[in-house]
């Protein structure tokens, strides 16, 4: 399964930011706790896993210094990583445009 897009980290952390800022609006205070609440759970659990595979990559290898490339779909290995780069920033724009008309209609 690959959910993740091969775009540069500050993009990916983008787009978090972005989705947030949808979320907020249909929410009220109490659904807004609870679903973050549940997130932070889910994402604490995929840190946690993550960190153990890469552990047993860097030990399979056993190369300590070098942990990155052997992870599968790392932009060095993409050489689409910049047209998907460009296809992620061309949503959260189009988010971000939808978002601000509809504050605009809401004025």
């Amino acid at each position: 399964m690959n959910l993740i897009p091969n775009v540069p980290p500050k993009a990916f952390t983008l787009s978090s930011v972005v989705v947030g800022f949808l979320l907020i609006d249909d929410l009220n205070a109490n659904e807004q706790n609870a679903l973050g609440n549940w997130l932070m759970l889910v994402a604490q659990l995929l840190c946690t896993n993550a960190a153990y595979m890469q552990l047993q990559q860097q030990r399979a290898t056993g190369n300590p210094d070098n942990v990155t490339n052997a992870i599968p779909g790392h932009l060095d290995n993409n050489p689409n990583g910049t047209q998907d780069t460009i296809n992620m920033l061309e949503k959260m724009v189009k988010a971000l445009q939808k978002e601000v008309g509809d504050l605009k209609k809401s004025l």
